[in-house]
């Protein structure tokens, strides 16, 4: 885990493209923090306690001001598993947008919890809890922390229910979360929103001012993100406009998708494991449309 610095005071870790097994012990999403007069803001947790314990000990390695905040990106367990170590070992209220709170009222919480349990053993074992936010906010919270002003914006629902970016003005860097992903296939469950998605990339694009740096929720940081940027907004456009035809022909997913030349994106980190089933979420998502 190496430590980047985008700005004055605003520094970011990049986790290992892929998913999450053994050769990457979970680390395959990012993180930051942000050091201000008043304390410390973190954005995201990680994937495992032990991701978490390193990632407050590289805050440490900066600054030995407190821990305030600790904001969730979204709910997918690649970025909260580490928020116990910040429960736990400092005094940071965690922060969250209002649908978080949905992955706790079914059982996604636990069944994801047991498989990351079998899938990472023993980064992810018994200890290892989903932890409840302590604040929530709606579609956009500002405050102010020192010497710096950061705002938390909801794109969501897309990618997950509570998509948030969290802007750092002043220096104007961005966490975009998982509305980019850079250099990997990216995710796509059986709850998403693309079209939603989308607005959420264009949305990064039209930022004015420009962001001096954008951190993706996977893959690396950007001064402009344009390539994350088009990676994005084109494979998910294909996806819809591709899935989309079928669902108007009624055709059947497997010949659909079989008709598909998608040589673009093979060989990308996360292809055999998430492509194909993306493309049915997406199909199931038109569908129902």
């Amino acid at each position: 885990m190496e430590l980047q610095k985008a700005a004055e005071d605003v520094y970011f870790v990049i986790g290992r493209n892929g998913v999450p097994d053994a050769e990457n012990e979970g680390f395959m999403s990012n993180a930051g923090f942000v050091v201000t007069d008043d304390g410390v803001v973190v954005y995201d947790a990680l994937g495992t306690p032990s991701l978490g314990w390193k990632l407050l000990s590289k805050i440490r390695s900066v600054t030995d001001k407190p821990v305030t905040r600790v904001v969730v990106g979204h709910y997918h367990a690649d970025h909260i598993y580490g928020l116990q170590v910040f429960e736990g070992h400092t005094d940071a209220t965690i922060w969250a947008q209002n649908r978080y709170a949905q992955y706790f009222e079914g059982q996604g919480a636990q069944r994801r919890l047991k498989q990351r349990r079998q899938a990472l053993f023993p980064w992810v074992d018994e200890d290892t809890r989903v932890v409840r936010p302590d604040e929530t906010f709606g579609e956009r919270k500002t405050f102010e922390m020192g010497d710096k002003r950061i705002e938390l914006v909801h794109v969501g629902p897309a990618h997950a229910p509570d998509d948030t970016m969290m802007i750092v003005h002043g220096p104007d860097v961005v966490f975009s979360g998982d509305i980019l992903f850079d250099g990997r296939i990216p995710f796509i469950g059986d709850n998403v929103d693309t079209k939603n998605w989308l607005e959420g990339v264009e949305r990064v694009a039209a930022m004015d001012p420009p962001p001096s740096t954008i951190i993706p929720g996977h893959g690396p940081a950007e001064e402009n993100a344009s390539r994350a940027i088009d990676f994005m907004r084109g494979y998910i456009t294909k996806l819809r406009e591709t899935m989309g035809e079928a669902v108007k022909k009624l055709q059947p997913f497997e010949s659909a998708y079989n008709q598909v030349d998608w040589s673009e994106y093979e060989g990308l980190p996360a292809y055999e494991a998430t492509h194909r089933r993306n493309a049915y979420n997406v199909y199931l998502e038109l569908q129902g449309q």
